[in-house]
């Protein structure tokens, strides 16, 4: 494991630089990419932003200056048509493309945003992050997807019928703000579901590594962690990936969860 990404484990949430880690993450599988050329594109793009920004006045102009910019001038958009490539989880291929995710997208929006001293942030909608752009009561939602369309009330509540289910309602929970580190693990988990689901146990364990290197806290990723090196026969790192999830946690009911499931991969090594 990269030094840099485990340092990240070490970082308080709010000094995580956004743009950097989901790259460093990204070249986790790209070795031979130099970060700095594409830490150079997000730079460019913010000092645009900067100069037409001095005349954006509130929340709703500069979200609207943040999609022209991005979206607009630079041609990123949601890859509707390739949805399941885990490329669109790959900040680096996502910035060589120009089509992502919504995770990987909002994190471009919100390090642009942010870099210019915006208020940004992600929000935790199941399955498609959006972004909020100022502070409340005057900020305004952006889904980056979408080419960082405006969503008003309507839209808000058409989109969680579409991604969460068509008789759920916009809940205070889907708009509630992710953490830097909560997003990177997002967008993990979305290459590792996919990789789950194609049947490459080895890639998502690779990628439940990287994320308890930097989210050690996250206990639901050592559960996860601790299956994948179940199914592949490595029962002593499972045990040992279940020992760390158990100093995450004081919940009665969990502690006694992983003890019965580390008593019961001793009892399959003896």
């Amino acid at each position: 494991m990269s030094e840099a990404i485990q340092q990240l484990g070490l970082l308080e949430d709010e000094a995580i630089p956004l743009d950097e880690a989901a790259l460093l993450l990204a070249t986790l599988d790209h070795p031979e990419t130099d970060i700095g050329d594409y830490l150079d594109q997000i730079a460019e793009m913010a000092a645009e932003l900067l100069t037409r920004g001095a005349r954006a006045v509130g929340a709703r102009d500069r979200a609207l200056l943040l999609a022209d910019l991005i979206a607009g001038d630079h041609g990123f958009r949601g890859d509707s048509s390739d949805y399941d490539n885990p490329a669109n989880a790959d900040l680096v291929a996502v910035i060589d493309r120009r089509r992502g995710l919504p995770v990987a997208l909002a994190i471009l929006y919100v390090a642009i945003a942010r870099h210019v001293g915006w208020v940004a942030e992600p929000l935790n909608m199941p399955g498609h992050v959006l972004v909020r752009i100022g502070r409340e009561p005057d900020a305004v939602i952006v889904d980056p997807f979408d080419g960082g369309t405006i969503l008003d009330g309507d839209g808000l509540a058409a989109l969680v019928a579409r991604v969460v289910g068509s008789h759920a309602t916009v809940e205070a929970e889907h708009l509630a703000p992710l953490g830097n580190r909560a997003v990177l693990v997002r967008l993990l988990s979305n290459q590792a579901a996919r990789a789950r689901r194609a049947g490459d146990i080895e890639r998502a364990l690779v990628l439940h590594e990287r994320m308890t290197s930097f989210a050690p806290s996250f206990t639901g990723l050592w559960w996860e962690r601790a299956r994948l090196e179940q199914l592949l026969g490595h029962v002593r790192q499972a045990r040992g990936s279940l020992g760390a999830m158990l100093e995450t946690t004081r919940d009665p009911a969990l502690r006694s969860r992983i003890r019965a499931a580390l008593d019961a991969l001793a009892r399959s090594i003896n």
